[in-house]
């Protein structure tokens, strides 16, 4: 009997969780009021704000534009987080247009309509991620997702209060957040429909861009998009250009403009082979003089840089704040740049430096001795990938990094290092109990030939080792594993505790 009972319980279990869950209530209401539109639109001013949401779900799967125009106009928070729902269900252009429309026809209303709250238009496809679901939850849950204040402006808004007797008011804009793309390609009709909305709300629209990235794009095309935006609401700016250094310098101007930058990442700018001296001069003061304005900049990335070396110091004179990252990588940098770097860098918040890619070959140790041991308090992760860091220097280093008691990561792959010299830095950070990975170089030891051919063999045992001098010490949670390119394709072999190895490698 027992066993009956059991298999019918799960016999039932199992077609409730195969059934398909019933449509809620309030969808089918929803479903049922977007049958009439005209009814729907009429149906708003009386609407309770639990219920827009939902409607507003529903209207917009369903494409009815003039329901979505209208919520718009009547939605009963300060944020509307568009840019979650179409991350969700992928607009059909017109769709997206309708709510651009609603808002510009709620801009144009002169008194401001009494229910009012919208401040903020966020296009943003990340965020907001949870307010479009979290709608079977408590009344005090859906409250706390979308407070007036939750878009962060830079600037205070003016309140508006249309109840209140006295002198006319300057209408609040409204600000729409977006995270932009721009690079060259098939036209982004959303975009461009967006920034002809932007010209024609005279100043009511504010378009705000939290994150930038620029990749290939001719310059004008750039400026006149920039044109429309907010600039001092732009926070995380990444150029992916192979621009000229002449091109950097036309571009400095609207860098300067972004006071609130957080992270400024900018990659391969080359010198133009006619260009003279005095021009080079003026287009490098006129990029790193913007720094002066960046007063709240704490990530720095320079990639593929040509015009770095002997002007590092002209960089680092006009940062006006401490940083948390800098990476210097792919770039030609002389002694005298890495000496500046170590003395004058304000190293008081310093968590992140990278030197990948930049030849320390020829250089004294010295200046990058000081600027470990300066940052020591607080560096928690330490590249020196791709360096041609050889054992002498390596060695001159240790102590320094030895006090790097915030140290979790370290990687330096790609530099001529032995296995004593190794062994000599497990020694050394034996003790730093945050540091939890390192990515090591092949050593010396492991190579058949001046090839660049490994020895798996060799470097398994040679991997072994250094495991056990970690068990051995007390460390065995410290991750060590080794990289190196393959002369052949570029890739990496790693190896922990097995090598994963790249095609050339690999057996026929």
């Amino acid at each position: 009997v027992d066993r009956r009972h059991l298999q019918d319980s799960f016999q039932s279990r199992f077609i409730r969780m195969s059934l398909p869950a019933p449509p809620r209530l309030v969808d089918l209401a929803s479903q049922s009021l977007l049958k009439d539109q005209a009814l729907a639109i009429a149906a708003l001013e009386v609407l309770p704000m639990e219920l827009f949401p939902p409607l507003f779900t529903a209207a917009f799967a369903g494409r009815y534009s003039e329901t979505l125009k209208a919520m718009v106009q009547a939605w009963p928070f300060a944020c509307l987080p568009l840019g979650a729902l179409m991350k969700e269900q992928q607009p059909h252009q017109e769709i997206f247009q309708a709510a651009l429309d609603g808002l510009d026809v709620l801009l144009a209303q002169e008194p401001r309509p009494r229910r009012w709250k919208l401040q903020v238009l966020d296009l943003r496809k990340n965020a907001h991620q949870d307010f479009w679901t979290v709608w079977s939850g408590t009344r005090a849950s859906i409250y706390s997702l979308l407070e007036p204040e939750v878009a962060q402006p830079v600037k205070k808004r003016q309140k508006v209060d249309s109840c209140r007797p006295g002198p006319k008011q300057t209408l609040a804009p409204v600000e729409v957040l977006i995270d932009l793309c721009l690079k060259e390609g098939t036209p982004d009709e959303s975009l461009a429909y967006l920034i002809r909305k932007v010209k024609q709300g005279k100043g009511l629209l504010h378009l705000c861009c939290k994150k930038l990235k620029i990749f290939a794009m001719p310059m004008q095309n750039i400026k006149k998009i920039l044109k429309m935006v907010q600039l001092d609401s732009i926070q995380d700016l990444e150029v992916n250009c192979t621009w000229k250094l002449s091109t950097l310098g036309k571009f400095a101007l609207h860098l300067g403009q972004m006071g609130n930058l957080r992270r400024l990442l900018l990659s391969h700018i080359h010198m133009s082979a006619h260009s003279t001296p005095t021009k080079e001069e003026q287009c490098v003061s006129q990029f790193t003089s913007q720094f002066l304005r960046l007063h709240y900049l704490e990530e720095l990335y320079l990639d593929s840089i040509s015009f770095l070396k002997d002007r590092l110091d002209q960089v680092l004179s006009c940062l006006k704040t401490p940083l948390e990252t800098l990476s210097i990588t792919n770039c030609l940098l002389s002694e005298s740049d890495l000496t500046h770097l170590s003395q004058h860098l304000n190293v008081s918040q310093l968590k992140d430096l990278g030197l990948s890619g930049v030849n320390l070959t020829c250089m004294s140790a010295g200046p990058l001795q000081v600027l470990i041991e300066r940052a020591s308090a607080t560096l928690q992760d330490l590249d020196l990938d791709e360096c041609g860091i050889m054992d002498s220097q390596f060695s001159a280093i240790l102590p320094a990094l030895s006090h790097c008691s915030q140290l979790m990561t370290f990687s330096f792959c790609g530099n001529p290092i032995s296995m004593a010299v190794l062994e000599d830095l497990l020694h050394h950070t034996v003790g730093l109990s945050k540091l939890s990975h390192v990515l090591y170089p092949a050593p010396l030891e492991s190579y058949e030939d001046v090839r660049g051919t490994l020895h798996l063999g060799r470097l398994a045992h040679l991997h072994a080792r250094l495991k056990q001098m970690l068990q051995e010490l007390g460390r065995p949670g410290m991750v060590w594993f080794s990289a190196n390119l393959c002369p052949h394709c570029g890739d990496r072999t790693f190896y922990d505790p097995e090598p994963i190895l790249c095609p050339c490698y690999m057996p026929v």
